[in-house]
């Protein structure tokens, strides 16, 4: 049954071709045809039509991008943002650098493939400025290449500070970060709030595979030392079928086994462009299945029904749940996730930032502004907006009352947050999913690109925006 039409592109030659969206047996497609390149169907959704017309958070709010670009081309070929997309960004990407010290056989920037090397300071300095002028303050996530291979990224993370931005994660294989004493010290001082460390699995063949080399041990040292300058960490796995499809449930265990110091994991199926040496498969991990992979490998731990879809944006893009940990070493998965509500408040990206800032930092959040109450799921005096207080409060015999501030504390510490997200290919590239796009590139020659924008590719490796010059 054909149940609704959309935009997409060719995998061949990324000129946009109408597409629809069908059910099947086994699941949802999207499928899609060029003139020249011929038909093609990607699989969207694995499970039945129900489960995925329930799936959504039920938000339509459209947020006007701040100081809109107008377009010449139309979308997804001159994004930037333009006054057609749905957001106005929540979190953005500053690639600082094209070098790395690997050179991983998936990595969505080509990392190391290009004559192109550092961002000049003074160009940064710009680009902080155009956040700001374009509805910033956002998260900022420092990435690459490697970040790390800079040795001014204090001077950069300082650099922002002083511009207005309050939160700074730093994408990154944590090589540096094990091996050099004091460094992970020395990044918490300049304002690094957290690191979202490249975690693919628990035992070093997956390493081999995804990464080109051993790496479980670095990766271990890496946290330890985080943990010891007081860093928040978030572990995410590049989770590619045939390879540690398998580890899930292992990778949430070594993540709880490291609390509070981690402060969730954060899945993302393998996706399949940039530089991917892996073969596309017929059936890519979706949401259902990742979502399936967890309650099956954590004897129901971690289950679907506690899993909503984001709420800023498209629901079909994401998942996510929060837990706290119980003085029993139990798991409680809280309230305001549980399907028969509206899942998270977070519907707008101002209270998606302030969330995600709040749950992954290793310390106190400063922000110096209200704090979205779905920031700090232990507050005791909020009502919540996603369930009326009744997954707030209820826990509050569990922990030590008598002083707010080492309540605020222990909530902290005993939060773990468990989420998604599901990039979209050139396969299955949705243009009515990218408008409502939260997470950016920003690019002094294109401004603010949505990220399944900006890191496209053809089958033949053609980007729209990374091979620009």
């Amino acid at each position: 049954m054909i149940f609704s039409e959309t935009t997409s592109v060719c995998p061949v030659c990324l000129k946009t071709l109408p597409a629809i969206l069908r059910t099947a047996p086994d699941g949802v497609y999207m499928d899609k045809t060029c003139p020249e390149h011929g038909d093609f169907s990607a699989l969207l959704w694995e499970g039945d039509f129900e489960s995925y017309l329930a799936w959504p958070s039920g938000n339509e709010s459209r947020e006007v991008p701040i100081n809109g670009r107008q377009t010449d081309l139309g979308c997804p070929y001159d994004c930037g943002l333009c006054n057609d997309h749905q957001s106005k960004g929540c979190c953005v990407l500053l690639e600082l650098t094209h070098r790395c010290n690997l050179r991983c056989p998936v990595c969505f920037a080509s990392a190391g493939d290009s004559t192109h090397t550092d961002v000049p300071l003074e160009e940064i300095r710009q680009q902080y400025a155009y956040l700001m002028a374009h509805g910033g303050p956002f998260n900022i996530q420092l990435s690459g290449g490697e970040p790390t291979m800079r040795d001014d990224l204090p001077d950069i993370i300082r650099l922002g500070r002083d511009m207005g931005f309050s939160f700074f994660q730093l994408n990154t294989n944590g090589l540096r970060l094990a091996h050099e004493e004091g460094y992970a010290a020395r990044l918490k001082q300049a304002g690094l709030n957290t690191v979202f460390l490249q975690f693919d699995g628990v035992s070093d063949d997956v390493y081999e595979i995804l990464r080109g080399r051993k790496l479980l041990a670095e990766k271990e040292k890496a946290i330890a030392n985080c943990a010891a300058a007081g860093l928040g960490i978030v572990l995410v796995p590049v989770i590619a079928a045939g390879v540690n499809e398998h580890q899930v449930g292992d990778i949430l265990r070594y993540a709880l086994s490291h609390m509070p110091a981690v402060r969730g994991v954060h899945f993302q199926p393998l996706s399949y462009f940039g530089r991917c040496a892996l073969p596309r498969p017929e059936k890519p991990i979706t949401i259902p299945k990742m979502l399936r992979l967890m309650e099956e490998q954590t004897e129901g731990t971690f289950k679907t029904a506690h899993f909503t879809g984001g709420g800023a944006e498209n629901p079909y893009c994401s998942f996510h749940a929060t837990y706290r940990l119980l003085k029993d070493g139990s798991l409680k998965a809280l309230s305001r996730h549980i399907p028969g509500n509206s899942g998270c408040c977070c519907h707008s990206s101002d209270e998606s930032r302030l969330s995600v800032a709040e749950q992954w930092s290793g310390g106190e959040f400063n922000n110096n502004q209200e704090s979205c109450c779905c920031g700090d799921p232990g507050l005791p005096a909020k009502e919540s907006c996603c369930d009326g207080g009744s997954g707030i409060s209820e826990d509050n015999s569990l922990f030590d009352t008598s002083s707010l501030d080492a309540f605020l504390e222990e909530a902290r510490k005993t939060t773990f947050a468990v989420s998604g997200m599901v990039f979209m290919d050139a396969y299955n590239l949705d243009l009515a999913r990218l408008r409502r796009c939260y997470i950016c590139e920003v690019d002094s020659r294109f401004g603010m690109v949505p990220f399944c924008a900006y890191n496209l590719t053809g089958v033949d490796g053609r980007a729209l925006y990374r091979s620009k010059v």
